[in-house]
C-alpha cells in the first residue's frame, strides 16, 4: 500500500511536461533553388532549449518564433481580461519559468504574454527563466523558487509572492491572474 502511494506521488510529481510525447513543429526552409520545404524542429533536443535568463525577443526569434506567434496570434482573450484594467501594476513583478521543450510552456507562455500586452504590463517587470527537462536552470538562486512543473507564472507584490499559476490555469489564465492579484 505504501509503495503504491509513493509510486503515485512520484509519478504525479514528475509528469508535468516531462512525460509528454514529442510533437515536431514544421519550419519552412528555402533551399538554394528557392524551393520551400518543411523541416521539423524537435524542441525536445537540448540544442533548442532556452536555458537561464532570457528575454521575450528570444521567443520571437527563430526557431521559437513559430510556436510563439502561432499561440500568441491564435489566442482569443476572454472577458475576464477587462478586470485587469482595474488592478494597479505598481509594485508587481512576474517571474515566468518555462521549458522550451515543453508543449504546455509553448502553448501557455505566448497566451500569458498576450494577456500582459493587453494589460500594458511593463516588460522590465517580467523575469523569464528557461529550464531543462529536469526543471533545472543554470542560475544560483533558481532553486529557491521551488519549481516542480512548467510553465510556472509567479506573481510578486512588493517582492513577496502573491501566488502562482502552475502548468495549467484553474479557471483561465485571465481569471487566475485577476484572482491572484485581488486576493487580500
Amino acid at each position: 500500500m505504501k509503495q503504491s502511494l509513493l509510486l503515485c506521488m512520484l509519478l504525479t510529481m514528475f509528469t508535468g511536461c516531462r512525460m509528454t510525447r514529442p510533437v515536431p513543429d514544421p519550419s519552412p526552409v528555402v533551399d538554394e533553388h528557392d524551393v520551400i520545404r518543411h523541416e521539423y524542429i524537435r524542441f525536445q533536443e537540448a540544442q533548442t532549449w532556452i536555458l537561464g535568463y532570457f528575454t521575450r525577443s528570444t521567443m520571437t526569434a527563430p526557431p521559437h518564433s513559430e510556436w510563439f506567434e502561432r499561440e500568441y496570434n491564435g489566442y482569443k482573450l476572454n472577458s475576464a481580461v477587462n478586470k485587469l484594467t482595474d488592478i494597479s501594476k505598481e509594485n508587481i513583478n512576474i517571474t515566468i519559468v518555462m521549458g522550451s521543450w515543453c508543449p504546455d510552456s509553448r502553448r501557455e507562455v505566448p497566451r500569458f504574454i498576450k494577456i500582459l500586452d493587453f494589460w500594458h504590463f511593463p516588460e522590465n517587470m517580467i523575469t523569464f527563466i528557461g529550464v531543462d527537462e529536469l526543471k533545472n536552470s543554470p542560475l544560483g538562486e533558481y532553486t529557491s523558487l521551488g519549481i516542480e512543473r512548467v510553465p510556472t507564472f509567479i506573481f510578486f507584490r512588493n517582492k513577496i509572492e502573491a501566488g502562482r499559476i502552475i502548468e495549467n490555469p484553474v479557471t483561465s489564465l485571465e481569471q487566475d491572474i485577476v484572482d491572484i492579484l485581488t486576493r487580500e
